[in-house]
């Protein structure tokens, strides 16, 4: 069905960006500013609510909403039109992209008031959502790579809003080359795919004439490959989800390129709210399970996808328990969360590493964004160290942030609980796995135990205990956000609350009540032999799942009991200093990778290739030029006579030349 409504979800914050760096830099008046900024992104949250759930919505139907725009690129076989596209995977991506993201426009008002550069914050945030939004509703890999690469320059911008600060420029250039690596790996898969299957569109589009074969339903007819290493080079399915997966691991900061995100915590704190916690950083599952159908077709690399997710998701979870910038402990909370997504989507489980995406990004969202209000209450200082007992002083962004905190420990009936569990669970069935299924399960039991206990000390550090703000001669004074802060906060704790009901499996009531399960199941591909979630089938799993639930509770709470024995009394207490020095990861890469790529780049391809060869190549002919001008310069002496000479020379030349090559001189 052809909507031109589509257009108007991501031309709408693109305008309030034109309209505040053009208008708003002149008028330098935050009312206005605001308003164009929070009302750009309202118009395409509205619009974007009502293309999901109106009668013929893309949430209703099993046929996607399009919107072709123009016909961008065609050259021989290759198709690429900008084009938009809504299903059912793209309209709930729309859903909590718009929706948080106006909640956290609204907040940022208020947290960045008196700001020099208010109007460049704002147009830079309206330009990620155009760029984000993009992404998600392109109906092709080029047009998708047209957002990815948008929302990559926009996080440098905002990232590096701070330009004052040497530590923002930093992380700004560290995220954006660290994302380029990624991208080598997207721009391969593309291409890989486009020589597989002669197209890069995700969905038909008969009326823009369209072949009804696309780069993902090519593979519906293929068989699976084998599972063997040698895949990943054999130039199929393999190697297109290998390539795709690199790019995937550079934008959702996994191993090992997970190191730009904890960086990125230099810019405004909703930055780290709208980028990395609620859509940027969720780019790379969005992308993965687009092309899951892909992907089901390579197991070698959903195997590797699966052991990545996991490796990230209990390697990051120990480094944030050892963490005193109340941000950084949140970003590589961040990143365990992004991995086990990753681990559900390598299991085969895409529902559910969607639906955890989904209430990531509410109680995500919150925690930052309640970090920011407590960062704002305590005149910018983020060292937990420095904090204690604010609870009394800050009552709601307190409250609010408790919600975030039992969400992301996996406590019932909070949000986080439901979709991590999910994730357990289809880890622990996970066919074809065999035995190594329950190791994955392990290791992510192991990593709720830990994200348990980590979120615990961060509330402790915070919001209980002595005042160690007291210490110091200009001690701050502790205040509650204004209600342009408070209000999302409370927003989203709600939605951290009960946000998780819409996946309710089965096990737990006996019913079949999972929303998100049957929203997504029928663009979503399936894993061969994988668990049926017919409910006729899946009576013999009912007690298993549910006593693994119990589980995920029973480690929910030993981590927070834990967290809060260990730290309650002691809130200083010093972890192993390899934990808070991140392994030496950053150190590790200085020395075997920067370093040595500085020194080759210097070394040899300025002071040698460039300076050497390139230079001296052209210096050389510089010089032979000038020397062939001054021999010339004696030809032109200024005699008449000289001249005359020398034409009598050239004539007798061409004379005897022809004398000799027996050329007749006359007729």
């Amino acid at each position: 069905m052809e909507t031109n409504l589509l257009s108007v979800i991501i031309f709408a914050p693109l305008a309030g960006a034109a309209i505040n760096w053009f208008l708003g830099r002149r008028v330098r008046n935050e009312r206005f500013i605001a308003t164009v900024a929070c009302g750009s992104v309202a118009i395409s949250t509205l619009v974007a609510f009502y293309l999901a759930f109106n009668s013929h919505g893309a949430l209703r139907t099993e046929e996607p909403l399009l919107d072709h725009i123009w016909t961008w690129i065609q050259v021989g076989t290759l198709r690429a039109d900008f084009g938009l596209a809504m299903d059912r995977l793209s309209g709930t991506y729309a859903l909590f992209i718009t929706f948080v993201g106006f909640l956290i426009h609204v907040f940022a008002v208020g947290y960045m008031h008196g700001e020099a550069g208010f109007y460049r914050f704002f147009a830079y945030l309206n330009l990620f959502m155009f760029a984000m939004l993009t992404l998600v509703l392109a109906n092709n890999f080029v047009l998708m790579f047209v957002g990815w690469e948008g929302v990559g320059l926009c996080s440098y911008l905002l990232i590096g809003y701070y330009f004052d600060r040497k530590e923002a420029g930093d992380a700004a250039k560290k995220a954006f080359i660290t994302n380029r690596i990624g991208d080598w790996g997207f721009v391969l898969g593309i291409m890989l795919t486009f020589f597989v299957t002669g197209s890069v569109s995700f969905f038909a589009n008969p009326a823009a004439g369209e072949a009804a074969q696309t780069a993902l339903s090519y593979f519906k007819n293929q068989p699976a490959e084998s599972f063997t290493f040698a895949a990943i080079f054999a130039g199929g399915a393999t190697s297109i989800a290998m390539l795709l997966f690199i790019g995937a691991a550079g934008k959702s900061a996994q191993i090992p390129l997970y190191v730009w995100l904890p960086d990125a915590m230099a810019g405004p704190t909703p930055v780290s709210a709208l980028i990395h916690a609620a859509t940027m950083v969720t780019a790379g599952v969005y992308m993965i399970v687009r092309c899951s159908e892909i992907f089901v077709h390579a197991p070698t690399a959903m195997f590797i996808v699966a052991i990545i997710g996991a490796a990230t998701a209990l390697f990051a979870a120990t480094i944030g328990l050892a963490q005193n910038d109340i941000k950084k402990v949140l970003a590589y909370s961040t990143i365990s969360q992004l991995g086990y997504m990753f681990l559900a989507c390598g299991v085969g489980a895409f529902v559910a590493a969607i639906f955890h995406v989904i209430t990531h990004a509410f109680f995500k969202a919150l925690l930052f964004l309640g970090s920011g209000s407590v960062i704002h209450g305590m005149h910018h200082e983020q060292d937990m160290r420095r904090m204690g007992g604010l609870r009394k002083y800050m009552p709601i962004t307190f409250a609010t942030m408790l919600a975030g905190w039992l969400a992301i420990s996996g406590v019932p009936i909070f949000a986080g609980f439901f979709s991590k569990d999910e994730i357990l669970w289809k880890t622990w069935s996970a066919a074809g796995l065999g035995s190594f299924s329950k190791v994955l399960w392990a290791i992510g039991a192991l990593t709720a135990f830990l994200t348990a206990v980590y979120m615990t000390r961060m509330m402790v550090m915070t919001f209980w205990g002595d005042e160690r703000f007291r210490a110091g001669d200009h001690p701050p004074h502790p205040h509650e956000s204004p209600r342009s802060m408070t209000i999302p906060l409370v927003v989203l704790a709600v939605l951290s609350t009960v946000g998780g009901f819409i996946g309710v499996p089965y096990a737990f009531v006996n019913r079949d009540v999972n929303v998100i399960e049957h929203t997504l199941e029928p663009v979503v591909a399936k894993m061969p032999g994988s668990v049926n979630t017919d409910h006729t089938d899946e009576h013999a799993h009912v007690n298993e799942e549910r006593l693994l639930a119990g589980v995920s509770i029973v480690i929910a709470g030993l981590g927070i009991g834990a967290g809060w024995v260990l730290f309650r009394r002691r809130p200083l207490l010093e972890l192993p200093r390899v934990l808070e020095n991140k392994f030496y990861v950053d150190e590790i890469y200085d020395k075997t990778l920067i370093r040595p790529i500085e020194a080759v780049s210097r070394e040899g391809l300025w002071k040698i290739f460039d300076v050497g060869v390139i230079d001296g190549l052209l210096h050389a002919l510089g010089d032979a030029v000038t020397e062939a001008g001054r021999v010339a310069r004696y030809l032109q002496a200024g005699f008449v006579r000289g001249y005359a000479a020398i034409i009598l020379l050239g004539a007798l030349i061409l004379i005897g030349l022809f004398a000799y090559l027996g050329f007749p001189l006359a007729r």
